[in-house]
């Protein structure tokens, strides 16, 4: 078992390993002073982990309710967001006690964010059973929910007080999940460590879990402990998405996978730089090479024009236009602001 410490607005640790979520009501109990806790999870999950996680709880003295909701990024929005706030109003939760997000990225996103607004603010546990989750989404405080307009829109930073990463949860994914998770692990091999990105290349992934879970927490955590609020180094993390946001938009967050939709932004974005010289030759067919090797795609059918449009709602649009981030080299990244003429042009609208 490996731990990564994160000194942002709220400390905490991130324990990452095989068999945590049987003792998780341990480590919970030693991280929040409450024992009324109310577990958050999807119908998929549910039938998978929940009866475990309330065993352990339920030893460690914990009072535990339980909300789920159906699966899927759709349900990401506004109407299970009052529904989980309803829930606790209805069975007394106070701003003493505290949520545990058991399941994937939808999951913890929608109930950090119930977390940092209902009564202004109460306890939070992240247990991540996706690939996506653990690597990424569950760690640095991100919350929010889509709304019309697109994706993440509305939110909070609201820091976990723990997060659990039990790779043994891993091996109920299909290949497709999996494969979904892994376009968040190639980018940090993109974005901050050639060493992550050549063993993706060179070795087996579900032989290496461990030790790259913990890898890209790790550099997740130096990130976010340098730009906690997203206004410098931090957008980094972003490589990919203000294009794979406007595919999962184009398809109404039902046709594609977030994994599969940054993947996509990651290679185009890739072959862009590389043909207009920003990025070091031969990159372009690096990361194809390892995305393809994970299962992801490459290439969408939705017109270029229209996702120009549809990116123009990123979170990284600002007054003056709008900020894109490229890696010149892999390892290594960086935003590169553009007026909006500027980015039609790169994207050769």
């Amino acid at each position: 078992m490996n731990k990564v410490h994160v000194n942002a607005s709220r400390s905490y640790d991130i324990f990452v390993g095989g068999g945590l979520l049987d003792n998780a009501g341990e480590y919970i109990a030693a991280a929040i002073k409450s024992r009324h806790v109310c577990v958050v999870t999807d119908d998929n999950v549910d039938g998978l982990y929940s009866a475990r996680l309330l065993d352990s709880l339920g030893k460690n003295g914990f009072t535990a309710e339980k909300f789920v909701f159906p699966h899927g990024e759709a349900q990401k929005c506004h109407k299970t967001l009052l529904s989980l706030y309803d829930f606790l109003a209805e069975h007394s939760f106070t701003r003493s006690d505290a949520l545990i997000a058991l399941g994937g990225g939808v999951c913890g996103d929608l109930t950090g964010f119930a977390a940092a607004s209902y009564m202004r603010g109460i306890g939070f546990v992240q247990i991540p059973t996706t690939v996506l989750a653990q690597t990424d989404s569950s760690v640095g405080g991100k919350t929010a929910v889509d709304i019309a307009g697109g994706k993440n829109l509305v939110g909070a930073f609201y820091q976990p007080q723990l997060v659990l990463c039990d790779t043994e949860t891993l091996s109920s994914l299909t290949p497709e999940f999996f494969a979904d998770g892994m376009a968040e692990v190639v980018k940090y091999g993109m974005i901050k460590s050639r060493e992550l990105f050549d063993l993706l290349s060179e070795k087996d992934v579900h032989e290496n879990l461990e030790d790259i879970i913990t890898r890209c927490v790790s550099i997740k955590a130096q990130v976010v402990e340098h730009d906690e609020r997203d206004t410098g180094e931090r957008m980094v993390l972003n490589f990919g998405h203000t294009l794979g946001h406007a595919i999962e938009k184009y398809y109404n967050y039902t046709g594609i996978s977030h994994g599969c939709a940054v993947a996509i932004g990651m290679s185009t974005f890739t072959h862009i730089a590389e043909k207009k010289g920003m990025c070091e030759a031969g990159m372009s067919e690096k990361l194809d090479t390892l995305l393809t090797k994970c299962k992801l795609p490459l290439i969408t059918d939705a017109p270029i024009d229209v996702l120009f449009k549809y990116s123009l709602g990123d979170k990284k649009r600002d007054s003056a236009g709008i900020s894109i981030v490229l890696c010149p080299e892999i390892g290594k990244s960086g935003g590169y602001p553009m007026s909006i003429e500027e980015y039609k042009a790169f994207l050769g609208v």
